[in-house]
């Protein structure tokens, strides 16, 4: 039994979101019964589009590029002000990129470097935190930077135009609060003790970027995720086998709960008359409330189906990622990554990292509140 118990315990802690999610449908599906109804409750365009993004991103770091581009960067900041600027800002361009959950698995390594070769992982706490809120953040003002963005730009089928339009205010006032924050780093000279170093893989670097511009050709519907995928898969199979091996199916197994759930929620009358009465009170706040509760994409989800106020969802499903650790599963992959280097100070991180981002969150709700008003 005790063989058994373990490993399920193990991967429980390790997939604490995708367990949460799979209890949370499970109790919904006893009062939605499976029905033809739950095929329709899966946005596969958002789904391909995920896998195919994680895929080529995976490639990516097999040939270093990533290090190879954010070090270029760093190592010509002198001081540790500067260095954290540029963490936080590499992981904030980023995510605009490569989504704001593979920004910080791409980004957060780089900074664990740079700050214990230079011996300052004292600093290490406050720059996850920003450099967690510069993926949440960053990640706002494009259809893919965000996965909650990615599912409502496809779902209520927004124009691009307007999606920027609808985030531009808040992602402009995010980028001066965190400069803002950011320079209270004190100017601490840095000696960096040892480097990596890679080349560039000419050949894979093409291939690669190609592929990375077709999912993005993806998201905009100019290709077809159906063929898009296919294409991208079997040249990955090709090149880089492992890419395929090392996407995150967990969160795409998530995506599918959550969408399960959100929908199964929706059919269910008390629920149904619930969020349809409050909703319209306040789209923005009751939708950064509910991120703090059951985390920001399933909120998107859920809400979706409660709501045609697009323009508020989307601010409020993208600053609720802010708040809680659970507000936003960016925020979960960077505590384990915090746990992971400083496994006795959590609580600490904990503390810090809650008042640090419910201070963004206060700020960025009265600056869309005030931007709605208007």
């Amino acid at each position: 039994m005790k063989k058994i118990i373990m490993p399920v315990t193990g991967f429980a802690k390790k997939q604490f979101v995708l367990v949460i999610a799979a209890i949370a449908t499970i109790i919904t599906c006893f009062f939605v019964p499976v029905d033809k109804e739950y095929i329709g409750y899966f946005n596969m365009q958002t789904l391909a589009t995920l896998f195919c993004t994680l895929a080529v991103v995976s490639a990516f770091s097999h040939i270093h590029i990533f290090e190879i581009i954010s070090k270029a960067i760093v190592l010509k900041l002198h001081n540790l002000r500067n260095a954290t600027l540029g963490l936080v800002f590499i992981t904030f361009f980023g995510s605009m990129l490569l989504a704001n959950d593979m920004a910080l698995l791409t980004f957060l390594p780089l900074g664990f470097f740079v700050l214990n070769t230079t011996d300052n992982k004292q600093a290490m706490a406050f720059t996850f935190i920003m450099q967690n809120i510069a993926a949440n953040l960053g990640g706002m003002v494009t259809a893919f930077g965000n996965p909650q963005n990615l599912y409502l730009y496809a779902y209520y089928d927004i124009d691009l135009l307007e999606f920027t339009k609808i985030m531009l205010p808040t992602f402009i006032a995010a980028t001066i609060l965190i400069v803002l924050i950011c320079l209270f780093v004190k100017p601490i000279p840095l000696t960096l003790k040892s480097n990596e170093n890679y080349t560039i893989h000419k050949k894979r670097t093409l291939v690669y970027s190609a592929l990375f511009v077709a999912s993005i050709l993806i998201v905009f519907r100019i290709i077809p995720y159906i063929e898009g995928t296919v294409i991208i898969t079997l040249i990955l199979l090709f090149m880089d086998r492992d890419a395929i091996k090392e996407v995150n199916y967990p969160l795409l197994a998530t995506f599918c709960l959550f969408f399960v759930f959100s929908g199964n929620m929706a059919r269910i009358p008390a629920v149904n008359e619930l969020f349809s009465s409050i909703l319209p009170k306040n789209t923005l706040l009751f939708g950064i409330l509910s991120c703090q509760c059951i985390s920001n994409v399933p909120s998107a989800v859920l809400l979706s189906h409660f709501t045609a106020d697009y323009a508020q969802l989307l601010p409020a499903v993208n600053i609720g990622g802010l708040g809680t650790l659970i507000a936003s599963l960016a925020s979960l992959i960077t505590f384990s990554e915090y746990k992971k280097h400083n496994p006795g100070k959590t609580l600490s991180y904990v503390a810090k990292f809650t008042a640090i981002n419910l201070s963004f969150l206060i700020a960025l709700y009265f600056v869309e509140s005030i931007y709605l008003a208007i």
